[in-house]
């Protein structure tokens, strides 16, 4: 009978592609899981993964066995889980990825006030780019993600925390922290910084102002990062200018809010979101965080019928 251990040792070496780093994740020696896959293999009747590829890789039958296994893992999770739930005793640990532009302006807000309330659950953050928090997920190394939606993955729920306005900065001296009316057409200048490629916020904007093929050749120099605070920072020495989420916006010192504008006809909105797999376990856990969220940022942004939503994919 094929046991959950031997279901952990599968999800292992297919996460890692190698079997003695699954081996180091799952505390281990290398000749023990080879022996309980070995062992499964043969009870099964079938080739789980192709030992000769390096890295391993599942066997097209393997792949549909892997995928079962990690529902039946999630699933016995749940047990003690739900029993727990039933005492009243949240506790264990919370696995949470959030997107560079939404975390150093909306972790402050919230994570300490939750670690208070729920002092036995242990909370740890990751800061990835959306694809990686996605692969994460439904790889197990993630709970739950915070990052910016629709993302069109039938393989992830999305449960909608608040809707951003996307802003303005500019150079203190640049002609739009100046002019009256801005509209789209204002912004779609080689003049705008923009953030790497890979995250979304820069899909957003250039989806907005349609800038596929924009050439930046205005700007003194080409900039790759993924830091709305150095790309702000940039601005106020190099001038010109750039998009930033509404948080960032409203956590400015004062004298620089001044360097914020908002565009006249069109408010442009970001729809920030937690993220879980179907077969999430912790439905308890995500609910008071999103709970927690959504007490902490401003409460305008609760609002979606305020401006106009953007994708970014």
């Amino acid at each position: 009978m094929i046991s959950l251990i031997q279901l952990e040792y599968v999800v292992a070496v297919d996460n890692y592609r190698h079997f003695a780093t699954a081996a180091e994740k799952c505390f281990v020696t290398q000749p023990t899981l080879s022996m309980q896959l070995k062992k499964m293999e043969e009870e099964l009747g079938i080739i789980l993964f192709d030992r000769s590829k390096q890295p391993v890789i599942p066997t097209e039958t393997g792949k549909k066995i892997i995928e079962q296994a990690r529902l039946v893992l999630q699933e016995s999770k749940k047990i003690t889980i739900l029993a727990n739930e039933a005492k009243e005793e949240l506790s264990g640990e919370l696995r949470i990825g959030i997107i560079p532009t939404i975390s150093p302006y909306l972790l402050p807000l919230f994570a300490g006030e939750f670690k208070k309330h729920y002092p036995n659950v242990h909370v740890k953050v990751e800061e990835l780019v959306t694809e990686q928090i996605e692969e994460r997920l439904q790889k197990d190394f993630l709970d739950v993600g915070i990052l910016v939606t629709p993302l069109h993955n039938k393989n992830i729920i999305e449960q909608p925390l608040y809707y951003e306005e996307m802003l303005i900065y500019s150079n203190k001296t640049h002609p739009l922290a100046h002019q009256s009316v801005i509209q789209i057409k204002d912004i779609a200048s080689p003049e705008i910084w923009l953030l790497s490629d890979g995250h979304c916020f820069r899909h957003q904007v250039v989806n907005l102002c349609d800038l596929h093929d924009l050439e930046n050749d205005k700007l003194p120099f080409e900039f790759e990062g993924g830091s709305l605070d150095t790309l702000m920072k940039i601005i106020d020495q190099e001038g010109g200018f750039t998009l930033i989420p509404e948080l960032a916006g409203i956590e400015l010192p004062e004298e620089k809010k001044t360097q914020v504008r908002h565009l006249s006809k069109m408010h442009p909105l970001r729809e920030v979101s937690l993220v879980f797999t179907r077969q999430f376990a912790k439905t308890r856990l995500v609910e008071l965080l999103g709970e927690s969220i959504k007490k902490a940022v401003p409460k305008e942004l609760l609002n979606q019928d305020r401006g106009t939503l953007v994708e970014w994919r």
